[in-house]
C-alpha cells in the first residue's frame, strides 16, 4: 500500500512539472508588441509644406506651430491692406492736387482742414496762392506715396520670405527630428608644462571643455 501511495505521489508530482513547463514554454512563446518611433522624412515633410504652408509641421507633429505660420502671414497681408490703401490714397491726391481741374480735390482728405486752402491751393486761389506751400504739400504728397508703396512692396516680398522660413523649418524639424543632444557637458582640470620667458619649462593648469553629442 505505501508502495503504491508513493508511486501515485511521484506521478502526480511529474504531472504537475510537466504542466508548470508547458505554461512556462506558452508564456515565452507570446511575443511582446514592438512599439515603431515616429520618424518623419524629410522630403515628404518638405513637400507637404510646399504644397501648403503649415502641412509639413502637421505631419512632423509640431502643432503649436501652426498658430505661429499663419500669424505671420496674417500680419503680412494685414500690412499689405494697410500700406496699399494708404499708397492710394496719396496717390490720388497727389494726382488731384498737381492737375488743373478744380473739382478733383480729393488731397483735402490728407490736409489738415484747419490749413487755409487758398494759400496752397493754385486752382482754388490761381492769383493769391503761395507757391512755396504748394510746393511744400506736393512734396510731402510724394514722400508718402513712396513711403506707403516702398512698405506694401516689403510687404509682398515678406509673405514670399515667410513661405520659404515655413518651408525650411518643416525641412529641419524633420532632419533632426530623433536627433539627441546629450545634456552632460564635462570640465576637466589637467596639468601641463609650460614654456616661461628664456626658455624655462614651468608647471600649469589647463581647463578641457569636452562636449558629448
Amino acid at each position: 500500500m505505501k508502495t503504491t501511495h508513493k508511486i501515485l505521489i511521484i506521478f502526480i508530482l511529474q504531472l504537475l512539472c510537466f504542466e508548470q513547463n508547458i505554461f512556462a514554454q506558452d508564456t515565452l512563446a507570446v511575443p511582446e508588441p514592438v512599439k515603431h518611433k515616429f520618424k518623419p522624412e524629410t522630403m515628404r515633410a518638405t513637400m507637404l509644406a510646399v504644397a501648403f504652408p503649415g502641412l509639413g509641421q502637421i505631419y512632423n507633429r509640431k502643432i503649436w506651430k501652426i498658430p505661429v505660420v499663419y500669424a505671420g502671414f496674417g500680419a503680412l497681408v494685414y500690412s499689405i491692406g494697410f500700406n496699399g490703401k494708404n499708397y492710394n490714397l496719396y496717390m490720388k491726391a497727389y494726382q488731384d492736387f498737381t492737375d488743373n481741374i478744380l473739382s478733383t480735390d480729393s488731397y483735402l482728405k490728407v490736409i489738415s482742414p484747419s490749413a487755409d486752402r487758398s494759400t496752397y491751393d493754385r486752382m482754388y486761389n490761381p492769383t493769391g496762392y503761395s507757391r512755396t506751400e504748394y510746393t511744400d504739400y506736393e512734396n510731402a504728397m510724394l514722400r508718402m506715396v513712396d513711403y506707403y508703396k516702398r512698405y506694401r512692396d516689403l510687404s509682398y516680398i515678406g509673405i514670399a520670405g515667410w513661405y520659404l522660413i515655413s518651408i525650411l523649418d518643416a525641412n529641419v524639424d524633420a532632419s533632426l527630428f530623433n536627433y539627441d543632444i546629450s545634456p552632460n557637458l564635462n570640465v576637466t582640470f589637467v596639468p601641463v608644462q609650460m614654456t616661461l620667458p628664456g626658455g624655462y619649462m614651468g608647471a600649469g593648469i589647463c581647463m578641457d571643455l569636452k562636449v558629448n553629442f
